[in-house]
């Protein structure tokens, strides 16, 4: 299979849809309100955002109808229908409110939805319910999964780590199996929108949850990660070891991961064969954002306006864009700029951001030292 050419062509191109949402999650990017704002794109600027991305070449973007809760649009659909027309690959990250109905589930099919992804931050109601802020959340989101999932659509479950979490990821994941869910992506929290009033865990902390999620991906479902590229590392450092080796020894792991991998063996057994995704993907490289009035962002999380759709060509901001040549490049600094690994992972461009004020910055929740690139 020939490389992935990320210059011309994002993978995944993220729409938020609307801000409108009827939660209030504490970790919301979006900082999502009740009803839409002022400046929204409107039908006629959504279906010519569609138009416009039929001139990437040599594939269309697969698009993420996202929010705020993407449901709270009445075109919805009718924007989907027109991007499957052109035969663009679509999916949607609904909020698990009352509008998503059994109903819902047969539209999304019926429009070509490629899959479908629900939020699940916790283990247990109290857990998910101090994030998502609604009481009885925790049980209504196992509803709608498997609802998905008897509806035969692909189902991802988002989890994002943070401190009141990281110590359910097992049962978490045993979760994410027992309900018949396809894919688990993890989010690793950056300080940005409600998020930044949670607490981050340290580099070392992130280090052992990537190799506690190698582990996990072991397990039937698809794992993947969102502003954690280390875990494409991780993979390659794991995939890399002799069986006999015990990793928590090799990589200087910590108690969190004996914590983590241990509880993971106890809830599923003996590990299969591992499904862990490490496409060399980050901000601004296969990925792209536009929000609700149309800016464009090289990811949800880094807050760098490229231009806004309703005046740039979107083609030409992902592709010309000096800072997205850049990070497409690996050009960085600092730690991400020595590391053989820049390339297929490359840290994450938001938190640098977040943290520095430079895209370009190492990813400071990174604990690798290391070994410099030569040439």
């Amino acid at each position: 299979m020939s490389p992935v050419n990320f210059e011309q062509a994002p993978i995944l191109l993220f729409w938020e849809t609307t801000k409108a949402c009827l939660l209030a999650c504490r970790h919301c990017r979006a900082e999502a309100i009740a009803e839409g704002v002022p400046g929204q794109l409107t039908t006629e600027e959504g279906m010519r955002l569609i138009d416009d991305l039929r001139t990437f070449t040599p594939r269309f973007p697969v698009i993420i109808f996202t929010g705020g809760d993407p449901f709270m649009r009445a075109d919805l659909y009718e924007l989907a229908a027109h991007a499957r027309s052109y035969g663009m690959p679509i999916g949607f990250a609904p909020s698990v409110t009352p509008l998503l109905t059994r109903e819902a589930a047969r539209r999304m099919h019926e429009v070509g939805a490629k899959a479908v992804s629900i939020s699940l931050d916790g283990a247990d109601a109290k857990t998910h319910e101090g994030v998502r802020q609604v009481q009885g959340h925790f049980f209504k989101t196992e509803e709608a999964v498997r609802m998905l999932v008897d509806e035969g659509h692909t189902v991802q479950i988002n989890t994002t780590v943070m401190r009141s979490n990281v110590e359910q990821l097992a049962d978490i994941a045993a979760l994410v199996a027992g309900w018949g869910a396809n894919i688990w992506e993890v989010f690793f929290l950056i300080v940005v929108g409600r998020g930044s009033q949670l607490e981050e865990l340290t580099p070392q902390e992130n280090e052992d949850v990537a190799h506690f999620l190698f582990d996990a991906s072991h397990y039937g479902f698809i794992l993947r990660t969102v502003e954690g590229p280390w875990f494409r590392r991780v993979v390659a450092q794991r995939k890399g070891l002799d069986p006999l080796e015990d990793p928590a020894v090799v990589f200087d792991l910590g108690p969190l991961y004996h914590r983590l991998s241990a509880r993971l063996r106890e809830l599923l057994g003996e590990p299969g064969n591992s499904r862990a995704q490490s496409v060399g993907t980050r901000d601004g490289k296969g990925i792209l954002f536009v929000s609700h009035d149309g800016e464009v962002y090289p990811a949800g999380f880094l807050p760098y306006r490229l231009g806004n759709v309703k005046t740039d060509d979107i083609v030409t901001l992902y592709r010309d864009s000096d800072l997205l040549r850049s990070i497409r490049s690996a050009t960085f600094t600092g730690r991400c700029g020595e590391c053989g690994y820049a390339d297929a992972c490359g840290g994450s461009r938001a938190r640098a951001f977040a943290t520095f004020g430079d895209a370009l910055a190492e990813d400071p929740a990174c604990a690798y030292q290391p070994v410099p690139i030569l040439g």
